[in-house]
């Protein structure tokens, strides 16, 4: 009998292996020449252009200072850092002998021209469901670029975990290729909005937690994840925000890059915001904003009346008139002396330009990295709302201030105070910068 079984795994094993390694597999698609930017339509080019905005292509694969779409970027992850690659179309070192059945294979199914699996920091996952007239327009958009010369970097990965036949397997646990299908329960806009949320827009790429493996966790989607020294809040109902995310403030935030009751884009979303839904329409920001107040549940919240959320934000400020007053405090006196003067509406009515930190995202997140980094670096010109600017505190706050400070706007926001929260402003200091 234990022989059997002993033969029986064995034979598993081997029918794994050989399942693996013939999936691992994929031949060449041939090179072309490189082609004309004439051979595209302006047309196909400008729509092209909107769809790299809401895949926010450039912000992966352009380096800080370096040419448009030359890769180079480091992508941390828990196993090593990964290089974007050159996506112009130099044909040496970009994309520019690849044909567009090529193209489209990548998008698709996450492998290169030369056969190879690309790694999964590539969310091909999400570009599954891209339908083949946008891949198109977006191929000529690519194929229009500047080529630039610009050598793939080598990943930091270690062995094995480097070698790309190895992600056949990781495939085949966590990559479904389901395309994109109509919710006949659902209107229009949500569709709309689905398409663009889990497909080329990728949000689950940031906002959903990750297994040990790296995979998106299918089974807690959209409930806030750390990435990139952020913290990329929850868009479900999980969220802890005071007031909702209504249809409304979703909307202003995803085209103006903030809201009266929600707080200003920083960092990376300021990058999705203001980079990269620059060129969509009115009517796809609204469908993304449709899609996730639906996912939240925010219509169904009693609190989304206007009546209810200025009971709530009356309350909030007298428990800040309360806790403003303890001046033995260290973090009241850091807040009356560093950030009352633009943030303390004591009328009690929200103000969109100086929004009041107590109803601020930031503040009843689990994680206290925006708070800090927006303490220490400020908001910039360009993040947020156009030409409105926050300062950063870096050079006048020590550690322990911001420590202070930032436990002290915790505690009369929520009871649930962060913890580690020195170790975690030590640690963005060193590693963060404006």
């Amino acid at each position: 009998m234990l022989k059997r079984l002993l033969i029986a795994i064995v034979g598993i094993v081997l029918i794994g292996a050989i399942a693996v390694v013939g999936l691992s597999w994929h031949s060449a698609i041939a090179p072309i020449a490189p082609l004309a930017a004439a051979s595209f339509s302006p047309q196909l080019v400008e729509q092209g252009a909107m769809l790299a905005g809401q895949g926010n292509c450039a912000a992966c694969h352009t380096i800080k200072g370096g040419a448009q779409l030359a890769g180079g970027v480091p992508l941390a992850t828990p196993f090593g850092t990964i290089y974007s690659t050159n996506i112009t179309p130099d044909p040496a070192t970009g994309i520019g002998s690849w044909s567009q059945a090529a193209f489209k294979r990548a998008m698709h199914e996450g492998v290169r021209q030369d056969g190879a699996h690309l790694f999964p920091a590539f969310p091909y996952t999400h570009f599954a469901m891209v339908n083949d007239a946008d891949l198109t327009a977006l191929y000529a958009w690519l194929m229009t670029r500047p080529a630039v010369v610009a050598p793939a970097k080598a990943s930091t990965l270690p062995f094995p975990l480097d070698q790309r036949p190895l992600q056949a397997g990781w495939k085949l646990l966590y990559f479904d290729k389901a395309a994109d299908s109509t919710n006949a329960a659902k209107s229009v806009d949500w569709n709309r909005g689905r398409y663009l949320a889990e497909g080329l827009a990728h949000c689950a790429a940031c906002h959903t937690p990750r297994n040990a493996l790296g995979a998106e966790r299918k089974d807690d989607p959209y409930r806030g994840a750390s990435i990139d020294g952020w913290f990329a809040p929850a868009l479900t109902a999980a969220n802890t925000t005071p007031l909702p995310w209504t249809e409304t403030e979703l909307f202003t935030f995803l085209r103006r890059g903030a809201t009266t009751l929600h707080g200003s884009a920083v960092g990376p979303m300021s990058e999705v915001v203001h980079d990269g839904l620059a060129l969509s329409s009115d009517a796809d920001v609204h469908a993304l904003a449709v899609y996730f107040a639906d996912m939240n549940g925010s219509a169904t919240r009693p609190e989304t009346n206007a009546a209810a959320s200025a009971t709530a934000l009356a309350g909030v400020m007298a428990k800040s008139a309360t806790v403003a007053g303890q001046f033995n405090n260290h973090g009241a006196t850091l807040y009356l002396s560093a950030c009352a003067s633009c943030h303390s509406n004591s009328d009690g009515k929200p103000n969109a330009l100086r929004p009041e930190l107590a109803l601020n995202s930031a503040l009843t997140e689990p994680d206290p990295a925006n708070l800090i980094r927006v303490i220490l670096h400020g908001v910039g010109r360009a993040e947020g709302m156009p030409d409105l600017m926050m300062p950063g505190f870096a050079q006048s706050l020590t550690d322990a201030d911001v420590v202070e400070l930032a436990g002290w706007l915790r505690g009369r926001t929520t009871s649930a105070p962060w913890q580690n929260l020195a170790a975690s402003v030590a640690a963005i200091r060193k590693n963060s910068a404006p």
